[in-house]
């Protein structure tokens, strides 16, 4: 029989599966550790007992409850569902209980799974789920979608009503295309007529019956009528080759105009090349008939997905493979390197611009401080104020280290230009960790054809 603990460590290696979540890159916690939550989790029920003294019957002390929240294809990419996940889960725990979400990246629709513990953070109290607890789930993330300017399905069909049915289903061929869907049409109509520049191109958005606003710094955005959000044209909102950049190449001729069509079909994911199995290593292991008739087929699968690579690159020769492996490899570590060293910068101005906000609060009590030739009592009424001063000002120092402080605007400019270079960075990393990945795992697979040693064991190390 299994135990809780075991049970809650299936499903949380499930979540993250880093063939899921990008190696672990699509996780995010709130006062828990991800690798550890299942103690975690275990060990707030035992103090909970401890602390109350009370104790659930046996099919009702429930130790973690798992939210699904799943999207359209195409809506968003699975960092964003990641967000929205991670509002939902604050939003339903109201910051109460510890959780994790993962976002999962392997299926067309992104999706997020939510763990939360049952036992609050102070150990004192339970959730117990609630009739209809299912309905207060699905309206708060029916409005986190909303405010996000998001799909969502506004009559679902219950258990009770008939055979329940994913979003999908439930729509059918009669699903009305989201707002984001239909600006990405018109941007390909307009675009289609080759316009002569950007003004030019609004002008056709604008005579196609939607509204162009500008904001600040320039920002654009469409709104068409009935829509209660305008959407940033931008293409981490309205996806890949929507952007204004993507929008600018085309008309200069950088890059060819898309044929406007309904229901483009989206191109088939590649296969993915996986190592191929020893098979004499588990035959002496113990492993059966079965098991070797099934690798067998398994290594028939990734040798031919791996000459399928080989021929699509031009890879017939053994040191063009080792040459573009070595160099894919390189690629992903310095794009690796190089978005840590934008986080790093990121983090430390955002932490900086804080820093100068407490900064500017507390210079007024300081001065207050001072008047009063540092008397005690007044130190003693603002205590915390002059505290946080004081860290605040050490922060600063720490951070500029002798250099002159910019100002609020040129902060915010900088955070702005370092979060989406970050995003940017993200998406060539990603692409260039995936290309790694298969020609490390083809170059492992035909140094083991090959007979030659290392192949699996420079496959761990890239890895």
């Amino acid at each position: 029989m299994r135990t809780a603990i075991q049970s809650l460590k299936d499903r949380f290696d499930y979540g993250q599966n880093p063939e899921k979540t990008l190696d672990g890159s699509l996780i995010r916690s709130y006062e828990c550790d991800p690798l550890t939550a299942d103690s975690e989790f275990l060990l707030s029920k035992a103090r909970y007992k401890t602390i109350t003294g009370r104790e659930q019957k046996r099919d009702a002390d429930v130790l973690c409850y798992q939210i699904r929240q799943s999207f359209p294809p195409g809506e968003l990419d699975p960092e964003e569902a990641l967000n929205i996940g991670y509002e939902l889960a604050m939003r339903w725990t109201k910051g109460k209980h510890a959780f994790f979400v993962v976002s999962h990246a392997d299926r067309p629709h992104p999706h997020v799974h939510i763990y939360y513990n049952s036992t609050t953070l102070d150990c004192t109290r339970k959730y117990r789920d609630f009739l209809g607890s299912a309905r207060a789930l699905r309206r708060l993330s029916d409005r986190i979608c909303l405010e996000h300017d998001l799909s969502v399905i506004k009559k679902p069909k219950l258990h009770s009503k008939g055979k329940f049915q994913h979003y999908g289903q439930w729509l059918g061929a009669v699903r009305p295309p989201s707002y984001k869907e239909q600006i990405r049409g018109i941007i390909d109509g307009a675009l289609a007529d080759r316009p002569a520049d950007l003004a030019d191109f609004l002008k056709r958005m604008e005579a196609a019956g939607v509204q162009v606003k500008r904001g600040r710094g320039g920002v654009i955005s469409f709104r068409l009528p009935g829509q209660d959000r305008a959407t940033r044209f931008r293409a981490s909102t309205l996806g890949d080759g929507y952007g204004l950049e993507d929008v600018e190449a085309v008309i200069s001729g950088r890059a060819p105009v898309r044929k406007p069509a309904q229901g483009r079909p989206r191109p088939a994911a590649p296969r993915r090349v996986n190592l191929i199995i020893d098979i004499q290593q588990r035959m002496a292991q113990g492993k059966g008939p079965a098991y070797e008739r099934w690798a067998k087929i398994y290594n028939l699968k990734q040798m031919a997905a791996a000459l399928q690579f080989l021929q699509e690159n031009g890879l017939t020769d053994y040191d063009a493979l080792a040459e573009r492996t070595a160099a894919v490899v390189d690629r992903a570590h310095a794009l690796a390197g190089e978005l840590r060293g934008v986080e790093e910068r990121l983090a430390s101005t955002t932490k900086l611009m804080g820093a100068v906000v407490d900064y500017a609060k507390t210079r007024p009590v300081f001065d207050g401080y001072k008047a009063a030739r540092y008397s005690k009592k007044y130190l003693a009424e603002h205590e915390e104020a002059l505290a946080s001063y004081r860290a605040a000002k050490a922060t600063i120092n720490d951070i500029l280290d002798g250099a002159k402080l910019p100002k609020m605007d040129a902060l915010k400019k900088e955070r702005r230009e370092l979060a989406e270079r970050k995003k940017k960075l993200y998406a060539q990393y990603r692409a260039a960790q995936q290309e790694m990945r298969e020609a490390v795992a083809v170059k492992a697979n035909v140094d083991h054809l090959l007979g030659l040693p290392g192949g699996r064991e420079n496959k761990a190390q890239e890895r």
